[in-house]
């Protein structure tokens, strides 16, 4: 007697049109969120430290991939994989992802006049990450979605979600939804956006202070002259 063979499929075949779709929003804001963590504490820890432009880009990429890379292992840890296990199928799934996003970014913020060394409390800066951010994401989802169709991406780490439940430890690990991802990365851009605006407007000379510093400077002429 046969047994029939088992076979493991695809998501993206099980679940075709709105299913990959959405699983490939799903991954592409897993990257958004991994690179926008690992570029704003790369720009933190590079002006902190007095590095150039040229060091600071290549510690934010790096750490954009670290953290783009955890946020994907975390719910195969959770789902019961061994931390060697999990890298191992998030290397395969997200790095053509990562790779594109993180392109894209920095060349949209090279772009931008200014962008580069604006600073964090620029407001040039959070809207150049916010064109560059936009970019990356619209050049982002189109390869989740390619590598969805042929059982790779996200697809390789669907398999693992939800596969047991998790037990001991493993359930305090967290998973965070997509919504909740794009909520934190709007109310995170939004945020530094207002800040920068706050403290520009806060260095601009009070209209009135200007007024009477200009006067004072026109009695010190006259009295200089006449006095």
């Amino acid at each position: 007697m046969t047994h029939p063979a088992h076979h493991t499929h695809s998501p993206a075949h099980e679940h075709p049109g709105g299913g990959s779709r959405a699983m490939a929003l799903s991954a592409t804001l897993h990257c958004l969120t991994g690179c926008v963590i690992g570029e704003i504490a790369g720009l933190v820890i590079g002006t902190a430290l007095g590095l150039g432009n040229g060091w600071t880009l290549v510690l934010a990429v790096a750490l954009a991939f670290l953290f783009g890379y955890m946020l994907s292992t975390l719910p195969l840890l959770r789902a019961g994989l061994g931390v060697g296990a999990a890298l191992a199928v998030v290397l395969a799934a997200d790095t053509l992802s990562i790779a594109t996003m993180e392109v894209v970014d920095n060349a949209v913020m090279a772009l931008v006049p200014g962008a580069m060394d604006a600073g964090l409390v620029n407001s040039v800066f959070w809207l150049a990450m916010m064109l560059a951010l936009g970019v990356a994401f619209l050049a982002a989802y189109p390869v989740n979605v390619f590598l969805l169709a042929r059982g790779k991406g996200h697809a390789l780490t669907h398999g693992f979600h939800g596969a047991a439940t998790p037990s001991g430890a493993r359930r305090l690990i967290p998973v965070l939804p997509s919504g909740a991802l794009a909520a934190v990365i709007v109310a995170f851009m939004l945020g530094g956006l207002l800040v920068s605006a706050a403290a520009e407007l806060g260095d601009e000379p009070d209209a009135s202070t200007e007024d009477s510093r200009q006067s004072c400077e026109i009695d010190a002429v006259f009295h200089e002259r006449f006095g």
